[in-house]
Order: structure tokens, then sequence, then C-alpha cells
């Protein structure tokens, strides 16, 4: 059951991952990242890593894609649609597809949780606890040397957003 998850999943992120090389209008390339990394989120689910999955799904697919969204509709302003909707027949299949879609995650979820329960004691590899050991004992240089980047970036960012104004 897991490796037809794997499988079914795994097809669905490079799919996804061709429509978002091969798409050219942004805001559908964003849909098709959102797709892919909520992928990446059921593959750590698979995994038994309930925390990663969590944060791929608040951090990247929420928080950075509705950032990505905004900056393009902002940046490249489109016309606005008029007209009838040529694909409203299609669009009134999607919703009952998503929710069967839905419904299949919730039990493959549930199926994995239950046949893969750790032992009484034993932490899983993805918690909360086993993350934060590994990130401020092994990987502590490059997560620290990690943050140090970003913070260039952002001050990059500043410079360069002072200097057009």
């Amino acid at each position: 059951m897991a490796q037809v998850t794997f499988v079914i999943v795994a097809a669905l992120a490079v799919a996804s991952a061709v429509g978002l090389v091969v798409k050219r209008n942004p805001i559908h390339g964003a849909l098709f990242l959102v797709v892919n990394l909520g992928c990446v989120a059921v593959l750590y689910l698979t995994l038994g890593a309930e925390f990663l999955a969590a944060a791929q799904v608040i951090v990247y697919a929420g928080a950075i894609m509705v950032l990505f969204v905004f900056a393009i509709m902002v940046l490249i302003p489109g016309k606005e649609e008029t007209g009838p909707d040529p694909r409203r027949r299609w669009r009134l299949i999607a919703l009952p597809a998503g929710a069967v879609l839905f419904l299949q995650l919730i039990v493959i979820v549930s199926v994995v949780r239950n046949s893969a329960a750790p032992a009484a004691g034993a932490r899983p590899a993805g918690s909360v606890e086993a993350i934060g050991r590994l990130l401020f004992t092994d990987y502590l240089f490059p997560f620290e040397l990690t943050s140090v980047l970003l913070l260039a970036a952002m001050v990059g960012v500043m410079l360069l957003s002072r200097r057009g104004a």
C-alpha cells in the first residue's frame, strides 16, 4: 500500500514540476508549485515525519506561495477576463473529484499511520524532538550558515530596493 501511494504521489509531483516549467502563465506556474509542495508533504507523511509535513504545508505551500502569488499579481497585472468561462464544465467536475481525492488521502494516511505505529517508548525520526536535536548538534554549523545567508539576502534586497527609489 505504501509503495502504491509513493508511486502515485511521486508521479503527481513530477507532473506538477513539469507543469511548473512548461506553463507560461505565472499564476498557473505558482499553482503547479503548490501542488508539488503538497506532494512533498504527503511523501513526508508516508515516511512518518508529521512535523516536516506540517511545516511544508504551513510554511511553503501556505505563506511562501501567498507571497509569490501576491508579488505576481502586483508586478504583472493582467487583463480582466470577460465573457463566458470556456472551462465551466471541467470546473464543475473538479469539486467532486477533489473531494474523492481528499477522502482517499485521509484513508491512505490513516492506514499508513495504523500499520506503522512506533513502539511505546520509541520516538519517531520525524518528531520535533529528533529534528531539534539534529539541528542543534550535528547540523548546527549549516543551520547557522543558512541563517547568515538569509540575513545577507534580506540586506541585499533592502539595498537594491532603496537604490530604485
